[in-house]
């Protein structure tokens, strides 16, 4: 069973973010398109690094993955949740009831701003949860409450993806597995999500 994930990128994305969970869930199997917010695919992170996405979010505003990844990043943030768009190809995929799968400030910038988060149980970073009121923090390294799985951080980027990977493939096994090769003990308990 191929899954398919859309990694948003926008100016001032968290590149390591990003990346461990793009290297992750290719190791596990998924197939990730990486995806420009803006008109071109030459995107630039948070600490000036160039990236080159795949295809442009205007090329798949009809496209449903099976998943959308919402890296953080103070820019990043700012930028995705200022783009209608964005929240438009978001609202979409989780009204028809696909992961969403913010980390960092990601959730509370994001989503809940739109009213995203739907009352459900979420985790990001720092104090950038503080005024929200759209959803339920949860001190945590990843949460998940239906189809929003949230991770809390940077930290918490090798736990995120192992558990997307989880949640779309069901294969624990492979999941740990990949974790103890790559010498990461795993906080989530894949029973509890």
């Amino acid at each position: 069973m191929d899954k398919n994930v859309a990694l948003l990128l926008a100016p001032g994305f968290e590149e390591a973010e990003a990346i461990i969970t793009l290297d992750i869930l290719s190791r596990l199997g998924v197939r990730v398109t990486t995806v420009a917010c803006q008109p071109y695919r030459e995107v630039t992170s948070y600490h000036q690094v160039k990236a080159v996405a795949d295809e442009l979010l205007e090329e798949n505003r009809e496209r449903l993955f099976d998943a959308v990844i919402v890296p953080g990043g103070p820019d990043g943030s700012k930028n995705l949740s200022a783009n209608a768009a964005v929240i438009d190809f978001i609202r979409r995929h989780d009204e028809a009831g696909r992961l969403i799968c913010p980390i960092c400030s990601a959730a509370a910038r994001v989503l809940a701003p739109h009213a995203l988060l739907k009352g459900r149980r979420y985790v990001s970073s720092g104090t950038s949860s503080e005024g929200v009121t759209d959803g339920v923090y949860v001190n945590a390294s990843v949460v998940k409450d239906g189809n929003l799985l949230s991770g809390q951080d940077l930290g918490a980027a090798f736990d995120f993806a192992f558990a997307i990977a989880f949640t779309l493939t069901g294969e624990g096994d492979k999941a740990t597995e990949q974790a103890e090769h790559i010498s990461h003990k795993l906080k989530v308990d894949f029973a509890k999500l």
